[in-house]
């Protein structure tokens, strides 16, 4: 779970967060797959299969038109080639008739326009998809400076893809790292490419302004790297470190990790239940599944002045108020699961409840 400040800050119900986000993911973020497209709205492999065409029908004309003239195969082509290079023409055979001389001259000036329109074909695709490019990045580095309290994800496997992706339909702010572009093509998150043990690309993911990084590469050692740079940037990070060895588990939590997962033991654990319980396990993935009726967890924190502050369950009359359920709260770093109704709830306690987005939402409020 994140630490109680992401809860407040991006409550469910805050629907001006939401937008903000929204707003800067769509307008000032270019989707990489775009920069492949032509301004025109052209695909650039139709531009490049036009100036390949063009090229084409000159030496194609000129091969069948000097053949027809009585030249071998061999001879041909050759006389088509250095006539639209225009680097020669009379080197095969003379003397020349009229016939061919004015062919030639057709040959050479069409050979000369469709080339040099093909050529213009290429260039103009080139420049302007590296000025696409080179736009996009600046968009990209301007709208991930222009964030803070967002979350950094390093890695863009299957787990950091799936955690990334899970955030964005929270209506969080994610910025992901990896080295591999090709990982990027089909990346809708703002994204910086490049390492990221190494602290240059944590700073341009801006670590120093994030709330929340999540470590998610391949191999224990660089996930250790990472929640030591990112620590030592940002003190009040909350880090989640993903394990594939157990033994990594308490080295993370030295190098500065608050939370390290492993991906094997959940799915083994996840494996068992359905094992041993599978309508319970059946019962909460369809509960929690997306969908107009799902139900899902969050956390929020009991501000100081809100509504829940000082009161009881009971008389906060939660349930009635807002349909949500609150499954624990924590209070002093100790969690206290199922509740007593008449359990005090103190500012700055953390709440654990579930609920659909709405009820959720609602409860927020209460909260603020």
């Amino acid at each position: 779970m994140f630490p109680g400040r992401v809860g407040r800050q991006w409550a469910p119900g805050s629907g001006d967060q939401r937008t903000i986000v929204r707003l800067r993911l769509d307008e000032l973020v270019l989707v990489p797959g775009a920069v492949r497209r032509h301004s025109r709205g052209t695909d650039v492999w139709a531009q490049v299969r036009r100036a390949a065409l063009f090229i084409a029908i000159p030496l194609v004309a000129g091969t069948i038109g000097y053949l027809l003239f009585g030249l071998s195969p061999v001879d041909a082509v050759y006389q088509t080639v250095i006539t639209v290079a225009t680097v020669g023409t009379t080197e095969v055979d003379e003397p020349w008739g009229p016939g061919r001389r004015l062919f030639t001259v057709a040959l050479i000036v069409g050979g000369v326009v469709s080339v040099t329109y093909a050529v213009g074909l290429l260039l103009d695709v080139l420049v302007e998809n590296r000025i696409a490019l080179h736009l996009s990045e600046r968009r990209m580095t301007k709208a991930i400076e222009g964030m803070k309290g967002h979350i950094v994800v390093c890695g863009m496997g299957r787990v950091g893809r799936t955690i990334a992706d899970q955030l964005a339909r929270e209506h969080r702010e994610v910025v992901v790292i990896d080295r591999d572009p090709e990982r990027f093509a089909r990346c809708e998150h703002p994204h910086v490419l490049g390492d990221a043990t190494k602290d240059d690309v944590l700073e341009a993911a801006g670590v120093g302004r994030a709330v929340t990084l999540v470590t998610a590469l391949d191999t224990d050692a660089a996930n250790l790297f990472v929640a030591l740079s990112g620590r030592a940037m940002n003190p009040s990070l909350f880090i989640v470190a993903r394990a594939r060895d157990e033994n990594a588990v308490v080295k993370l939590h030295q190098a500065g990790a608050d939370r390290v997962v492993n991906p094997q033991s959940i799915g083994a654990a996840r494996m068992a239940a359905l094992t041993l319980q599978p309508n319970v396990a059946e019962f909460l993935e369809v509960a929690m599944r997306e969908g107009p009726f799902a139900f899902r967890l969050s956390e929020l924190v009991v501000a100081e002045g809100s509504h829940l502050a000082g009161r009881t369950l009971r008389d906060a009359h939660i349930r009635d108020q807002t349909g949500a359920l609150v499954l624990a709260f924590r209070h002093g770093g100790v969690f206290n699961a199922n509740p007593d109704p008449d359990t005090m709830m103190q500012a700055g306690d953390l709440l654990i409840a579930i609920g659909t987005d709405d009820q959720l939402g609602k409860l927020a409020k209460l909260a603020e």
